[in-house]
């Protein structure tokens, strides 16, 4: 699987055209347009025709291009396979499946991509992203990371995986007075088993939305806990998040400067016939080494290195 990077997903409602196209305009890594929580029952199948229309008629750039499917509790979510892949297949990145509860709900999707590929001739095949937002989800994420090659990445779902789990939360994201009562960080088991899951099974991890659109300290402090977590970024509702969600989810120039230092210095001592090393005063072992690796290519993914 290639190394996609997906800082910022800025989500945007299929129904709304002229949002739409803005968001090709963006600075986003990537866009997703929304055909489940952001659209109206009666507006959903005209909606499809936007998504179609977007991804043969827009220039993205280089953006990877999603949409976001109907719940397959719904009978709107074949319609979108369909209908949407059949028309743009070539033009989409990847489609993301929301409250994914279990392995079975990932190959249905898999499996029918599969057949309209086949009958279409599309020759790049369609990646999947998994929202986990439900207790199911959250339980049965080992099993859903292997259940399929097509499967890139999970998506967290904050909003519905609270509803879920019965835990109150006043703002989808936004920490509140029940976060100030707990002794921790109480979303920290389901969102740690998301980035566990995903890097046991070479996935992406993406963090949920944050729904203070004016609260860009609360943004900062969520995106910044978010990548000390492992995730690689996260979705954005309004185009004045995707900077620092952009900002926020690759090395501060101090940690790539450090990770630059540590790999030049191990080099030179293994050509000098050195085994372990130390750097400003810190020992260096094999797992630093990885660490700062890690650190380096996803510089480079988003180009701030050559």
């Amino acid at each position: 699987m290639a190394e996609r990077l997906e800082r910022s997903v800025l989500l945007v409602p299929g129904s709304n055209w002229n949002m739409i196209q803005k968001t090709a305009g963006s600075s986003a890594d990537a866009v997703c347009i929304d055909l489940e929580d952001a659209v109206t029952v009666d507006e959903k199948e005209a909606s499809r025709g936007n998504v179609v229309r977007a991804f043969k008629e827009l220039d993205f750039g280089n953006k990877l291009r999603l949409f976001r499917m109907n719940g397959l509790d719904t009978h709107f979510a074949y319609r979108d396979l369909v209908e949407i892949v059949e028309s743009a297949g070539d033009y989409i990145d990847l489609i993301v499946i929301p409250k994914v509860n279990r392995p079975e709900d990932v190959y249905m999707v898999d499996t029918l991509l599969t057949q309209i590929e086949s009958y279409k001739k599309i020759k790049r095949p369609i990646g999947i992203e998994a929202l986990i937002e439900t207790a199911q989800g959250g339980l049965n994420i080992r099993e859903i990371a292997a259940c399929s090659n097509r499967l890139e990445g999970f998506v967290y779902g904050p909003g519905d995986y609270a509803a879920s789990v019965r835990m109150p939360m006043e703002s989808i994201g936004e920490l509140d007075e029940h976060d100030a009562i707990y002794p921790g960080h109480r979303w920290h088991h389901i969102m740690h088993s998301i980035v566990s899951a995903a890097r046991a099974y070479n996935k992406r991890a993406v963090d949920g939305p944050f729904a203070g659109i004016k609260n860009a300290e609360g943004l900062q402090q969520a995106c910044k806990i978010a990548r000390a977590m492992g995730f690689d970024g996260k979705w954005c509702i309004h185009p004045t998040q995707v900077e620092v969600a952009n900002q926020t989810f690759v090395p501060s120039s101090k940690e790539l400067a450090w990770a630059q230092t540590v790999l030049s210095e191990y080099e030179a001592a293994q050509q000098a016939g050195r085994g372990a090393i130390s750097v400003k005063g810190k020992m260096i072992d094999v797992a630093s080494l990885r660490m700062c690796q890690t650190m380096v290519e996803r510089a480079r993914l988003a180009g701030l290195l050559n």
